[in-house]
């Protein structure tokens, strides 16, 4: 008989999970997610990745405010716990859910809870481990499954897989890759503890950092950092939140750019534009030049310099970020 599991999750980075688990036979008998946003500028309510994966399986889905039964929903938790309950997983698995588990939720199924987590643990715990990978400058990164404890990322690691972070990418194309990983591994991880079993391995001490949350703020381009820093600060923060920069009383979304090898003039202030030409906008940084290729503006659509400079001019000479 296949194992009963409850999926939680919430965005995109959970579906390939959740549809590899239906694939391969297991009896997904609940969906939770967190409850429905307002999105877009008709701020019109909008089903979440997950739920609407669910839906389309016929899967019920439920969206608690909380599961802490002594928090400021505890009706809601309450009806979440009678649904788990009646639900009588042997497993559990998280992906990107974004609600806490309290221990009455860890302690409910008899395998316990895996999360599949997007980086190799102990290194990047917290909510942001592909932007921060990148950020990093990280050679490569990958996928953990993890028995959930009450702690933010510490449970035993249950299985890993690595892929290397390419000079290319983005968070964007190191997500769907990831999300991809996880699925597959979730299935070879659940497929074990229903035979042989799998084998905990505490995480290590050592090694350990955190992946804060992305904030808004982070967005703006200090063009005093070396080139590389911005270089890989502009692939972390594609898609959200975007790296930008002002230019002229216009803020301006930076979503690809290139190493330049063109001379930076030593009296150059960071930031400055340097040449300009099809091939995109030459900017002195802390150390070395940036070459930007694709810009934005603001309500426009993302352009190669050649088109975005048709639009909206960039003087040579120009400091940006002023």
């Amino acid at each position: 008989m296949a194992l009963r599991v409850v999926f939680m999750g919430t965005p995109d980075y959970g579906v390939p999970s959740l549809e590899a688990l239906i694939s391969a036979g297991y009896d997904v008998v609940g969906v939770f997610c967190q409850p429905d946003k307002p999105s877009g500028r008709g701020k019109r309510i909008a089903f979440c990745p997950v739920k609407q994966c669910a839906l389309q399986h016929g899967i019920a889905v439920a969206q608690p405010l909380s599961l802490r039964l002594d928090g400021k929903h505890p009706a809601d938790a309450a009806a979440a716990r009678t649904a788990l309950e009646a639900a009588r997983p042997d497993a559990m698995v998280v992906a990107a859910y974004g609600l806490i588990l309290p221990q009455w939720v860890l302690d409910l199924p008899r395998l316990g809870c895996l999360n599949i987590h997007a980086s190799l643990l102990p290194r990047w715990r917290g909510a942001a481990p592909i932007h921060r990978a990148i950020e990093a400058g990280d050679a490569e990164t990958g996928v953990t499954i993890m028995q959930m404890d009450a702690g933010l990322d510490t449970g035993a690691m249950l299985l890993a897989e690595s892929t290397p972070i390419a000079a290319a990418d983005t968070t964007a194309t190191l997500h769907d890759r990831l999300a991809t990983m996880g699925g597959r591994l979730i299935v070879q991880a659940l497929d074990l503890a229903a035979g042989t079993g799998l084998t905990a391995t505490p995480q290590p001490a050592e090694g350990v950092t955190y992946a804060h949350k992305i904030d808004k703020h982070e967005a703006l381009i200090d063009w005093a950092l070396p080139a590389e820093a911005i270089a890989r600060r502009i692939r972390a923060f594609d898609p959200f939140p975007g790296a930008s920069t002002q230019a002229q009383g216009e803020a301006i979304k930076l979503w690809s750019c290139e190493i330049d090898s063109f001379p930076r003039l030593p009296d150059a202030a960071s930031g400055q534009i340097l040449s300009i030409d099809d091939a995109g906008v030459r900017v002195a940084c802390g150390q070395g030049v940036l070459r930007l290729t694709v810009l934005q503006r603001a309500g426009g659509k993302r352009l190669p310099a050649a088109d975005f400079l048709r639009g909206f001019a960039l003087p040579q000479g120009l400091v940006l970020g002023t």
